[in-house]
């Protein structure tokens, strides 16, 4: 009996070595674990620390939990590509402490993906960004990476795997179409990701993100030059977004100011307008992609005047 024992001892050291050597990532797993169980602890502390030293006095003598909560909701999706030369690069470069950036999930050209992080946990991917008014991108979404270097197309079983990801997460999490963007949608005088050649119409097609009706023919009153002027725009936008005096302005650019302020259009979007060409580069990487600059042709005008509706 104690050589059976014996035996089985030696088969599971045997079968734990093997499958440390067979997972180069063991070391970085094992740290990932022990930081995993640090914040549970931190979250099982009853009662809850408080937020800070102003009202300690007024709490009540007596702790009450309430027994109607769960875990926060994931309510974004930030699509990056890496920028970098393989995937491999890439999960060493999200496994290395010094580097502070990460991303729930990779994609590589193949289709793999691997799923670094939980979806409830905050990652490290989207920086200092904006998307409407939320300033902190990194904790109300689920950050994915695609092995690409920014300049190559995208390949399509990887494609194939984002979609099916994506599913997975509309489903789980019911984020709505509209919020499936881009890196350089939230940080348009930062990042350029995931690049021009990246199917966002694909993706809107399945419901993941929106586009425009490609049948649109009203034509878009243009300006006295027939270009856009940034100036203008900057202006007529501060005006109406400080105008605490009259709280319809807003509702009234949204159908008379179009014409003569893309900029609202843009900020209804979503986008941080205060660097207006920033915000309009980044438009048109997301939805014209063949010129990708800061001038707003008559044909993007008409684009965003169909587009931003459905964002209302």
């Amino acid at each position: 009996m104690k050589n059976i024992y014996s035996k089985i001892l030696v088969l599971a050291i045997g079968s734990l070595m093997v499958s440390c050597a067979g997972n180069p990532y063991a070391p970085t797993n094992r740290a990932h674990k022990k930081q995993t169980n640090a914040l549970s602890k931190e979250l099982k502390v009853l009662p809850p620390p408080a937020p800070g030293t102003s009202a300690m006095f007024k709490y009540a003598d007596n702790w009450v939990g309430t027994t109607n909560f769960n875990l926060r909701r994931p309510n974004l999706v930030v699509i990056h590509h890496t920028a970098q030369d393989s995937v491999g690069q890439t999960l060493k470069t999200f496994t290395l402490e010094r580097t502070q950036v990460s991303s729930h999930y990779v994609i590589g050209k193949n289709g793999e993906i691997y799923h670094m992080l939980n979806d409830l946990y905050r990652a490290w991917h989207g920086g200092s960004g904006q998307w409407g008014s939320n300033t902190d991108i990194n904790s109300a979404s689920i950050g994915i990476e695609l092995d690409n270097n920014g300049f190559d197309e995208f390949s399509p079983v990887q494609i194939a795997s984002l979609l099916e990801l994506l599913e997975d997460l509309k489903t789980k999490y019911k984020i709505p179409a509209a919020n499936f963007i881009g890196h350089s949608d939230i940080a348009p005088t930062r990042k350029n990701d995931p690049n021009r050649t990246f199917p966002w119409k694909l993706l809107a097609k399945k419901g993941y993100g929106l586009w425009y009706d490609e049948s649109i023919t009203a034509i878009v009153k243009p300006l006295e030059d027939s270009s856009f002027s940034s100036q203008v725009a900057t202006t007529e936008l501060h005006t109406i977004l400080n105008d605490s005096a009259n709280v319809t302005t807003i509702e009234v650019a949204k159908e008379a100011i179009l014409d003569v302020s893309p900029a609202v259009a843009l900020k209804i979007i979503g986008y941080d307008v205060t660097d207006l060409p920033a915000a309009i580069k980044a438009f048109k990487l997301h939805f014209i992609q063949t010129e990708v600059d800061s001038t707003l042709t008559d044909y993007d005008l008409k684009v965003l005047n169909n587009l931003y509706k459905k964002y209302l």
